[in-house]
């Protein structure tokens, strides 16, 4: 096999462009065989745009079952991303998985065994893994060359968006079409990237305000507290409200401070690194109000951002050759389990310990579904994601 011939199920903002970059040739070693989505107007969309030999489905099961595939990639509401999948191993295809996993870990879970059951290749859609700033923030982290890790934070409230976005679907910002807001939409990146940094904490407490900003039933303004096994402590804010947003994420580790932070200029990340390991100076030096010495240095990284592209070329190499994943399907729980964690801490009003209880979450969840507001069932509006993740480093 040369190419593996994979199929797109959902072709709205993200599998639209999924496919555009397959066709242009962007990912060499895929070729577009089918889509599949249940919107009229996206699949005269389909066969307006993309070459005439691209099947059109109305129905994913009926994509999964045509046989025509050797892969898909699931780009549909979250709620349907483990039942797809599990579909597509059972079928013996490979998957690729847009974030988030899922809306509740216990779905996801059932997905990952299904995976393993059929050893078939799964991927997950973490394509911010591939920004050479995060990557090179996980190898000073994990090289254990700046000692462990004392505090994290992490402000991340660029991820703006207008009422016309929430109002553009009728499933989106709604607890039974969409699972949740800025958590599960947004920030399945932010969640996976620090928990692939800086590890997953032990206890979570965390605020969800529902419908702050916009007329929604979901969260679109979060603040959650951390706490690591290892006594580390960490503060995750995030919104779709503030204009103009802040994206700073910093890890305070024993030699030293890493602050990774994105502006109109790009990407920088900054290491101040002092001369000697911070716990031991505190309990030696003889002087009071004495700091540590500290060099400031601007991290240089290889400075590539494949993005998407990376992601799907790495699932094609993996499939063809037993090349690695960018990110394993298996590990969009980590960052699910996150979400679920600050959404349950917040219902509840109280602190959440990890392992998650899965149960009761899903009991809560299921609660706000059963309240859900429907609305008017209408074509979905399809908004232009280029350029969404930048891929300027400074």
């Amino acid at each position: 096999m040369k190419q593996v011939k994979i199929g797109i199920i959902g072709v709205g903002n993200m599998g639209s462009d999924h496919s555009k970059r397959i066709v242009n040739g962007d990912v060499p070693e895929l070729k577009l065989v089918a889509v599949a989505d249940r919107s009229q107007s996206r699949r005269d969309w389909a066969k307006e745009t993309l070459p005439a030999d691209v099947k059109v489905f109305n129905e994913g099961d009926e994509l999964i079952d045509s046989g025509i595939c050797d892969a898909v990639l699931i780009a549909v509401p979250h709620y349907q991303h483990p039942t797809l999948a599990i579909r597509a191993f059972e079928k013996g295809l490979h998957v690729m998985c847009e974030k988030p996993a899922g809306v509740y870990t216990l779905a996801v879970r059932e997905m990952n065994e299904a995976a393993k059951k059929s050893g078939k290749v799964f991927g997950m859609m973490f394509n911010q893994r591939t920004n050479c700033v995060y990557r090179k923030m996980y190898e000073l982290v994990h090289s254990g060359e700046l000692g462990a890790i004392k505090r994290v934070n992490w402000i991340i409230t660029d991820w703006y968006r207008t009422q016309s976005y929430y109002d553009s679907g009728s499933w989106r910002a709604t607890w039974d079409g969409e699972g949740g807001g800025v958590l599960l939409n947004q920030c399945p990146h932010n969640l996976d990237l620090i928990q692939w940094i800086c590890g997953m904490p032990s206890r979570v407490r965390a605020f969800c305000h529902e419908g702050k900003w916009h007329n929604i039933e979901v969260e679109d303004d979060v603040t959650a507290y951390l706490e690591y096994p290892n006594g580390a402590t960490g503060v995750f804010v995030t919104t779709t409200g503030d204009a103009p947003g802040t994206n700073r994420f910093e890890i305070t580790l024993e030699m030293g401070k890493l602050v990774c932070e994105l502006s109109n200029e790009g990407t920088s990340l900054t290491l101040y690194k002092l001369a000697e390991n911070e716990r031991v100076f505190c309990r030696t030096c003889p002087q009071g109000f004495e700091k540590p010495a500290m060099e400031i240095i601007e991290v240089e990284t290889d400075g590539e951002n494949p993005q998407h592209n990376g992601v799907l070329k790495a699932f094609a190499a993996n499939i063809l050759r037993g090349e690695p994943l960018v990110a394993g399907g298996e590990e969009g729980i980590n960052g699910l389990t996150l979400s679920n964690a600050m959404h349950l801490s917040s219902w509840l009003d109280r602190t959440v310990e990890l392992p998650l209880d899965e149960e009761l979450f899903l009991s809560e969840l299921n609660k706000r579904r059963a309240a859900s507001n429907k609305k008017e069932e209408k074509e979905a509006v399809t908004f232009d994601v280029d350029g969404t993740y930048g891929s300027k480093v400074k």
